[in-house]
């Protein structure tokens, strides 16, 4: 495979190349090329601090793939992607165009402020020839109002039907002053029974001793960046889904939810360290 890196655009305007972004760091740990040196150099500390953590993002992307498919599979066709970072294999409109069923429609709307991850996922939506079902909203999730009240998201979601919200590997780049329960909350409300909240995020209440230190370290070292990572557990996480079911297989890793595939070994050391889970909006009763 040759040298991705020579496709990427001069920085689009507003992008601070000085300073390591999670969108492009997070594109690094998956083999992307859309991430300048800082972001590497970033991400090569990250991994000699913590060596498991390119795996533990290749299975968040398995994640949300599976995830796609059943939303898919129980008949959601709209999807609301918060925080959906730097475009790279697998991604959200790519899964339900494979997956949908000829003659159907669907709908998808990615959100992210991050100019790069912005700049590419519109370049790659116009190539694709998406942008008729599918759009990019360029703002931050943590002001909702922004979010719902865009006028690509109004004229790609409606929210009288079932929708996937995904805070997928997002919620742990918001610091809990910033109060991530009630802006979950705040989405959450808006859909209809039916839809569903898929997140993950990562974690160290599983970990060895010195695993739990060394992912502690490696969110230490994100203080840097222009987004700081926290660790939670599930008992931080539960609360978020605001009492809806959660889907079966529950709030597991993200190795354990609906997957067929045998885990490496690098995929074993890998495991505790993301959690997941899926639930849905219960009919009015």
């Amino acid at each position: 495979m040759g040298d991705t890196r020579r496709s990427v655009p001069e920085a689009p305007e507003g992008v601070d190349t000085e300073k390591p972004s999670v969108a492009r760091i997070y594109d690094w740990y998956l083999g992307g090329g859309e991430n300048w040196a800082i972001d590497r150099e970033f991400g090569k500390r990250a991994v000699e601090m913590f060596p498991h953590i390119k795996e533990l993002a290749r299975q968040n992307r398995a994640f949300l793939g599976r995830l796609v498919k059943a939303a898919m599979d129980a008949g959601i066709r709209q999807f609301l992607d918060l925080g959906s970072g730097v475009p790279t294999v697998g991604n959200v409109h790519e899964l339900v165009r494979e997956h949908l069923p000829r003659g159907e429609r669907a709908t998808v709307v990615y959100v992210d402020y991050e100019p790069v991850a912005a700049a590419h996922a519109t370049v790659l939506l116009e190539r694709d020839d998406s942008t008729g079902w599918a759009g990019l909203v360029q703002a931050d999730l943590r002001a909702p109002d922004t979010v719902l009240g865009h006028r690509i998201t109004k004229r790609l979601i409606d929210f009288r039907q079932p929708v996937c919200l995904l805070m997928i590997a997002v919620l742990h780049f918001v610091g809990g002053d910033e109060d991530p329960a009630e802006i979950v909350a705040r989405y959450r409300d808006r859909l209809a029974p039916g839809s569903w909240l898929g997140l993950s995020h990562i974690t160290d209440e599983n970990a060895s001793a010195e695993d739990a230190a060394a992912v502690r370290e490696v969110a230490e070292n994100y203080q840097r960046t222009s987004n700081p990572l926290w660790l939670r557990g599930s008992s931080d996480l539960e609360p978020w889904f605001g009492g809806w079911p959660l889907l079966e297989p529950g709030l597991v890793t993200l190795a354990d939810w609906r997957s067929d595939e045998p885990l490496t070994p690098a995929g074993r050391r890998a495991q505790p360290f993301g959690l997941c889970g899926v639930a849905e909006r219960p009919s009015v009763s």
